[in-house]
């Protein structure tokens, strides 16, 4: 749980703040003015600070800048009247994690908190992991995440690679097939020879066959030379054939014949020539669909898929978001002006977002948000658009809801998440997001939130019954 100090100068108000707090688990000590606070600050390493913006000696504004100096892992809330609305929200624009109105709304404080735990909680995972994305010397270490999905892929990378059997890579747009390509090759005996890749859908039908295999002079208008195709340059090496759906007919007819034989024929010679090159094969779409709409060979469909690997989309990778946009500020952040970090707002945006592009979005994303934070933490303001929900004429904006209505609803959906990435295990979400599982177990019933039957040990659920000693 999270260790707070309350500054506020009303005593009863930050006596009531204290008892709260206590009564939830936190460890809360308190200040009566900004200098009696900034020195509790600089004696005990508190998580937040619960600051009004009017205080005696020194202000809620000086004491803020002094903390994210002095103290610069203290989060800081502040509570301002109706009044001073306008300079708390331009403290959120300097880094202030959140801001409350007077009176104070006891609900919405523990929402924040909570949230706050979970962003902190985030910040730790982040800085676990930053070792491993300091200078990726290869392929693999670029496939960046811990989720499920990726250590999958991983170990299915690591055992395809010992293999010269033919691998089909399937995933989404954007999700990382050609990074997958060059890991298996990296990993390989073949490592040591050169990886060839080629996009299928770059090259119209007419090109595409002297690109893969070759031509000789005059073979064809504009064959001014001869020239070796991608086969005969990835030889003892791989061929990575990506977009392999959008080969014509004529080309998947001569790709199979190639693969069943293993030598090819330049267009415009009729000599023959062995090759020895591994195929890994990636699309977007759905092959056997294609197949079974006659638009592919399913013999080629069983030549290059004698292995297959299949990227999860990054909506299903939980958890490695944080890792990847970490991964990206450092990628594209210059040590003069280094991109100090992100706010919570902004996370809480490219959480919600579901990446239709998948990594590479994300990545494009990032590095947009890096050239506008200048230097600074990256807020929702350097976002783009569509990460921050502004869709335009593609959609309406959502009505205006009450504060209260609108953190409820954030909360339900927050637990909701937490769940899923926990597999509905009770526990496990509940010490995520701090707090006990009873705790969980209430804000369920409140909610409405059905869940599926534990999965958990009998040991864990014995853990929470008061009864048992």
């Amino acid at each position: 749980m999270l260790n707070v100090l309350v500054v506020e100068d009303e005593q009863d108000l930050c006596a009531l703040l204290a008892e709260t707090l206590a009564d939830e688990g936190y460890a809360v000590a308190c200040a009566k003015d900004g200098a009696e606070g900034l020195a509790a600050a600089a004696a005990t390493p508190f998580d937040v600070v619960l600051a009004d913006l009017r205080l005696p000696k020194i202000d809620g504004l000086t004491l803020f800048r002094r903390l994210r100096v002095e103290s610069p892992k203290t989060d800081v809330i502040v509570m301002t009247g109706d009044a001073a609305v306008k300079e708390a929200v331009a403290l959120l624009k300097e880094g202030a994690f959140d801001y409350l109105t007077k009176p104070i709304n006891f609900e919405e404080l523990r929402v924040q908190l909570q949230r706050l735990m979970a962003f902190r909680s985030l910040r730790r995972d982040v800085a676990a992991v930053r070792t491993e994305l300091r200078q990726p010397p290869s392929s693999r270490d670029r496939l960046v995440g811990h989720s499920p999905g990726m250590l999958k892929l991983i170990k299915r990378i690591e055992t395809m690679a010992q293999s010269d059997a033919a691998v089909l890579i399937t995933g989404e747009s954007g999700t990382g097939k050609e990074l997958v390509a060059r890991s298996l090759h990296e990993s390989s005996g073949r490592r040591a020879r050169r990886f060839v890749a080629v996009n299928c859908a770059a090259f119209p039908d007419t090109l595409i066959e002297a690109e893969l295999f070759g031509h000789e002079r005059g073979a064809f208008t504009g064959a001014v030379g001869r020239r070796e195709g991608r086969f005969k340059a990835a030889d003892g090496g791989t061929l990575f054939l990506d977009e392999v759906a959008e080969l014509s007919p004529a080309a998947q007819a001569k790709l199979l014949r190639v693969l069943q034989e293993g030598t090819i024929e330049p267009l415009g010679s009729n000599d023959t020539m062995k090759v020895d090159v591994r195929i890994i094969s990636a699309t977007h779409r759905n092959l056997r669909a294609r197949v079974a709409a006659g638009l592919f060979r399913e013999d080629l469909y069983y030549r290059i898929n004698t292995l297959d690997i299949a990227i999860p989309p990054l909506r299903s990778r939980g958890g490695d978001l944080a890792i990847l946009v970490q991964h990206f500020i450092k990628r594209f952040s210059s040590a003069p002006r280094a991109t100090r970090g992100i706010t919570w707002r902004a996370w809480n945006a490219l959480a919600a977002y579901p990446f239709p592009g998948n990594v590479r979005e994300l990545m494009h994303t990032i590095e947009h948000a890096v050239l506008l934070a200048a230097g600074g933490e990256i807020g929702l303001e350097h976002l783009p658009g569509a990460v921050r929900g502004e869709t335009g004429a593609l959609s309406v904006a959502p009505p205006m809801v009450p504060l209260k209505s609108a953190l409820k609803e954030f909360e339900r959906a927050y637990l909701v998440r937490t769940l899923g990435e926990f597999d509905d295990r009770k526990s496990k979400a509940a010490d995520s997001l701090g707090i006990s599982r009873k705790n969980l177990w209430e804000k369920l019933k409140m909610h409405g939130i059905c869940v599926t039957p534990d999965v958990e040990s009998e040991a864990d659920a014995k853990s929470d019954d008061p009864t048992v000693t």
